[in-house]
């Protein structure tokens, strides 16, 4: 499995809290961060503060969203597209931390 930025785990919503699916990753030695169901019995621990970091990749993905090329896969090569990918986050990046002035 990939570990992007030296982390080899899987962050999940509930939806995919399933004793199968969690056996399937300790099986591969994921960790795995996905909170409880409500209807678990007996519910699990996971690490707060990693499930959060979650939300900021999500909010990227949506914010990247925005730009049609990507969404609708207008560049059919994928060295064309991961350009563009940079390009939107790049410019999604500009636009939060640079100043206008």
């Amino acid at each position: 499995m990939l570990a992007p930025f030296g982390y080899n785990g899987l962050i999940a919503v509930k939806v995919y809290d399933s004793h199968p699916w969690r056996e399937l990753l300790a099986a591969q030695q994921v960790e795995v961060v996905i909170p409880s169901r409500c209807n678990r019995n007996q519910p699990r621990d996971y690490d707060r503060i990693r499930y959060r970091e979650r939300n900021i990749v999500e909010r990227l993905i949506n914010r990247i969203k925005w730009y049609r090329r990507i969404f609708t896969r207008y560049d059919k090569l994928a060295r064309r597209y991961m350009a563009f990918l940079h390009f939107a986050a790049t410019f999604i990046w500009l636009k939060r931390n640079v100043n206008g002035t």
